[in-house]
């Protein structure tokens, strides 16, 4: 676990999330004019995946179940081709989510068969997984009870994760949806991590054994205000520096609703910032990677090589920002 941890937070690289549920996908797919099919969703992914150079700058890639039993036309499975390359194949093991009581929030699913699918997940070679639990700001929310019930099952997971010897990447994320300030968002995300921090240390929890995938302190988006990146930057430490133990080897940072830009832009604001800080602080990225290269391939073959060529420019982008050198 120790290996997978230290590979993950490489120098110069850091996290390609390729963990888009089917509904997301589809999403994603019909603002192309695309309509999401296992097979299309294969040849996407693999586009990105054999991209030459893609292994100068991800550590690893976060799948998710659909992708990870898909192969290469090679024959080659996603996650093998990965090994080849040196990167590190995980996979996303939440399963959505559903809600809780009267809010309007919704606490993660998946802890029914997590250990079964895990030992299934480990004999598929993969190293690392994670678990994603989504906290909306509102005036009253996330209330006690709620922040209660979504951190515990986040810690059962994590528990659950390191007894089958594999990474768990926790990801509690707070939400960009709403109308909240700057200041709120920091509140609210320092009671999270704080109270998931207090818990997994009640469960005696390793902390060297863990990685932290957590948002940036921003506006809400509809609050009609754009934040800095100078503000997000001092934002977002004072954060971490409150709330995560020096024992965690690494936080990698969510891109989130931002656009590609911003959230490139903040990452590099916020490692110039660090100094001090104790962990490794790197990225794991979705959308802030993949927008503009499924936008020029929209499903079309003859677009394969200009989308590969767009997709290594971000990566080469965002791999200089992890080391503030935008």
């Amino acid at each position: 676990m120790n290996d997978t941890i230290q590979k993950l937070l490489a120098t110069n690289k850091g996290l390609l999330a390729l963990d888009w549920s089917k509904n997301t996908i589809s999403k994603k797919f019909a603002e192309v004019g695309l309509t999401s099919t296992p097979e299309l969703d294969r040849i996407y992914r693999q586009m990105l995946l054999i991209t030459p150079g893609v292994e100068n700058f991800i550590s690893g890639v976060i799948f998710y179940d659909e992708t990870v039993r898909q192969k290469l036309d090679s024959g080659l499975s996603f996650p093998e081709h990965l090994v080849k390359l040196g990167i590190v194949p995980g996979i996303k093991v939440d399963l959505g989510g559903e809600k809780f009581a009267s809010s309007d929030g919704e606490v993660t699913l998946g802890l029914g068969g997590l250990d079964g699918r895990l030992k299934e997940y480990s004999g598929m070679g993969l190293k690392f997984t994670k678990w994603r639990a989504v906290f909306k700001i509102g005036d009253i929310y996330p209330t006690k009870d709620f922040l209660e019930e979504n951190l515990n099952r986040l810690v059962s997971y994590t528990k659950i994760s390191i007894e089958n010897n594999l990474v768990p990447i926790m990801e509690p994320e707070v939400s960009m949806k709403g109308i909240h300030t700057t200041t709120r968002c920091a509140e609210i995300t320092f009671d999270v991590l704080n109270l998931l921090f207090e818990k997994l240390k009640s469960q005696n929890i390793n902390l060297n054994q863990v990685i932290l995938k957590t948002n940036m302190i921003l506006p809400g988006q509809d609050n009609g205000l754009k934040a800095e990146p100078l503000e997000v930057a001092e934002a977002t430490l004072r954060v971490l520096r409150k709330a995560v133990p020096r024992e965690v080897p690494g936080i990698v940072f969510l891109s989130g609703g931002q656009s590609s830009d911003m959230a490139i832009t903040n990452l590099n604001e916020i490692i110039k910032r660090k100094s001090d800080c104790p962990w490794n602080l790197s990225f794991s990225f979705a959308r802030a990677l993949q927008t503009e290269a499924l936008q020029v391939w929209s499903g079309k073959a003859e677009n394969i090589n200009t989308a590969q060529a767009i997709f290594l420019a971000k990566l080469k982008e965002v791999s200089l920002a992890r080391e503030g050198k935008l």
